[in-house]
């Protein structure tokens, strides 16, 4: 990796753990600048505006290979999808290291924080959205397939209504800054997909 490269992605790196602790809106280029320990004009270098870098931390890191290994890559060759999918919510909520209870979500806050002002934010968290979405609906219906899913259960329905469901409960567990809620949505979770054989 060249020089620069490694700059910009340290920038970027840098630039999401703070603004995932303290939201958009309240981190300044400065207090990117300080924490990167680059100069003000290697920063602008690399990004014209804030809001550029904050694009740019969502397209090229929350829509990286951990974002496909993690929420997309499990969906791929499973037979079932609902037990796939509560586990990815009893990892992501329960085992996660990275992901803090008391910060919530990293593409839910920058969704609260920006869709409804910036329309380029909009569109790169809602490509963020569907590829989880039409990956959960295509395991669904491959479960459908064979047998682990009804075949009357709305996949597109069950999809949307987990994902509302994680990004709700994010929310829930900043407000209580505890795991607690978190058991109680894998337990309704899990009763819920009982439903769904």
């Amino acid at each position: 990796m060249k020089k620069s490269e490694a700059t910009r992605l340290n920038i970027l790196q840098k630039a999401f753990e703070l603004i995932y602790s303290k939201g958009y809106q309240t981190t300044s280029i400065d207090e990117i600048i300080a924490t990167t320990q680059v100069t003000k004009g290697a920063f602008f270098y690399h990004f014209k505006t804030k809001d550029e870098m904050g694009l740019a931390i969502i397209n090229e890191l929350l829509k990286s290979a951990s974002f496909k290994s993690t929420f997309i890559d499990p969906f791929q060759n499973t037979n079932n999808p609902l037990k796939t999918i509560y586990e990815l919510m009893d990892t992501l909520l329960m085992k996660d290291e990275f992901l803090k209870v008391e910060y919530g979500c990293p593409a839910s806050n920058f969704t609260q924080e920006m869709a409804p002002w910036n329309v380029e934010f909009t569109k790169a968290l809602n490509d963020l959205s569907k590829q989880w979405e039409e990956a959960m609906i295509s395991a669904i219906e491959n479960g459908k397939e064979h047998g682990t899913v009804n075949k009357k259960v709305d996949s597109k329905g069950v999809a949307i209504f987990v994902m509302s469901g994680y990004w709700g409960l994010r929310n829930l567990g900043k407000l209580e800054n505890s795991k607690s809620v978190y058991l109680t949505y894998l337990k309704q979770l899990k009763a819920y997909f009982e439903t769904l054989k």
